[in-house]
């Protein structure tokens, strides 16, 4: 159960608040529903409180999960995906949808080496937005530190993970 005034994490949209619990009519049933705003957005959502872990409806991480989050980041994986784009976007979208952390690292992650190689459609880009934020968000929450410095050390880490490689790639050092 989710306490009203609870941070909670809402996969695909981030983070809010628990506003309150109502019960609402729905086809001649009586349900109980979270009702919870959107930090980002400002967005209300109704949640069933029966299906929301199904949902996918979450507490925010704790400092444990941060370090699992930022190894993931530092993680280089042998290849990027190679698939089409708009195969890597259905399976990026999946992954998104799930909630997790870890999987929105991966995105973010595996989006921001992509990018380094070829250009992004429009799709993969606002993906590539989407997942930076939703991390962001999520990550200067439990850290307490301004969303601007959280969003700066993604992106240094990310890019300083990309520099190591190229150094360490002896076919970038012989050119």
């Amino acid at each position: 159960m989710f306490q009203v005034g609870q941070l909670a994490v809402y996969p695909a949209h981030g983070v809010g608040v628990i506003e309150s619990v109502k019960e609402r009519n729905v086809s001649g049933n009586q349900q109980k529903f979270y009702i919870m705003r959107l930090l980002d957005s400002d967005m209300i959502i109704m949640i069933p409180t029966g299906n929301a872990r199904n949902i996918g409806l979450r507490d925010i991480i704790d400092h444990q999960a941060v370090t699992e989050v930022y190894e993931i980041l530092r993680h280089r994986p042998l290849r990027v995906n190679n698939q089409t784009w708009n195969r890597r976007y259905r399976d990026y979208m999946d992954k998104i949808k799930t909630g997790s952390p870890f999987r929105v690292a991966e995105v973010l992650r595996d989006l921001t080496l992509l990018k380094t190689e070829k250009d992004l459609s429009f799709g993969e880009r606002k993906m590539l937005d989407t997942a930076k934020n939703l991390l962001v968000k999520e990550l200067s929450l439990v850290n307490n530190i301004d969303a601007d410095e959280i969003e700066a050390q993604l992106l240094a880490l990310l890019d300083a993970t990309e520099a190591t490689e190229a150094t360490a790639d002896p076919a970038a050092s012989a050119s």
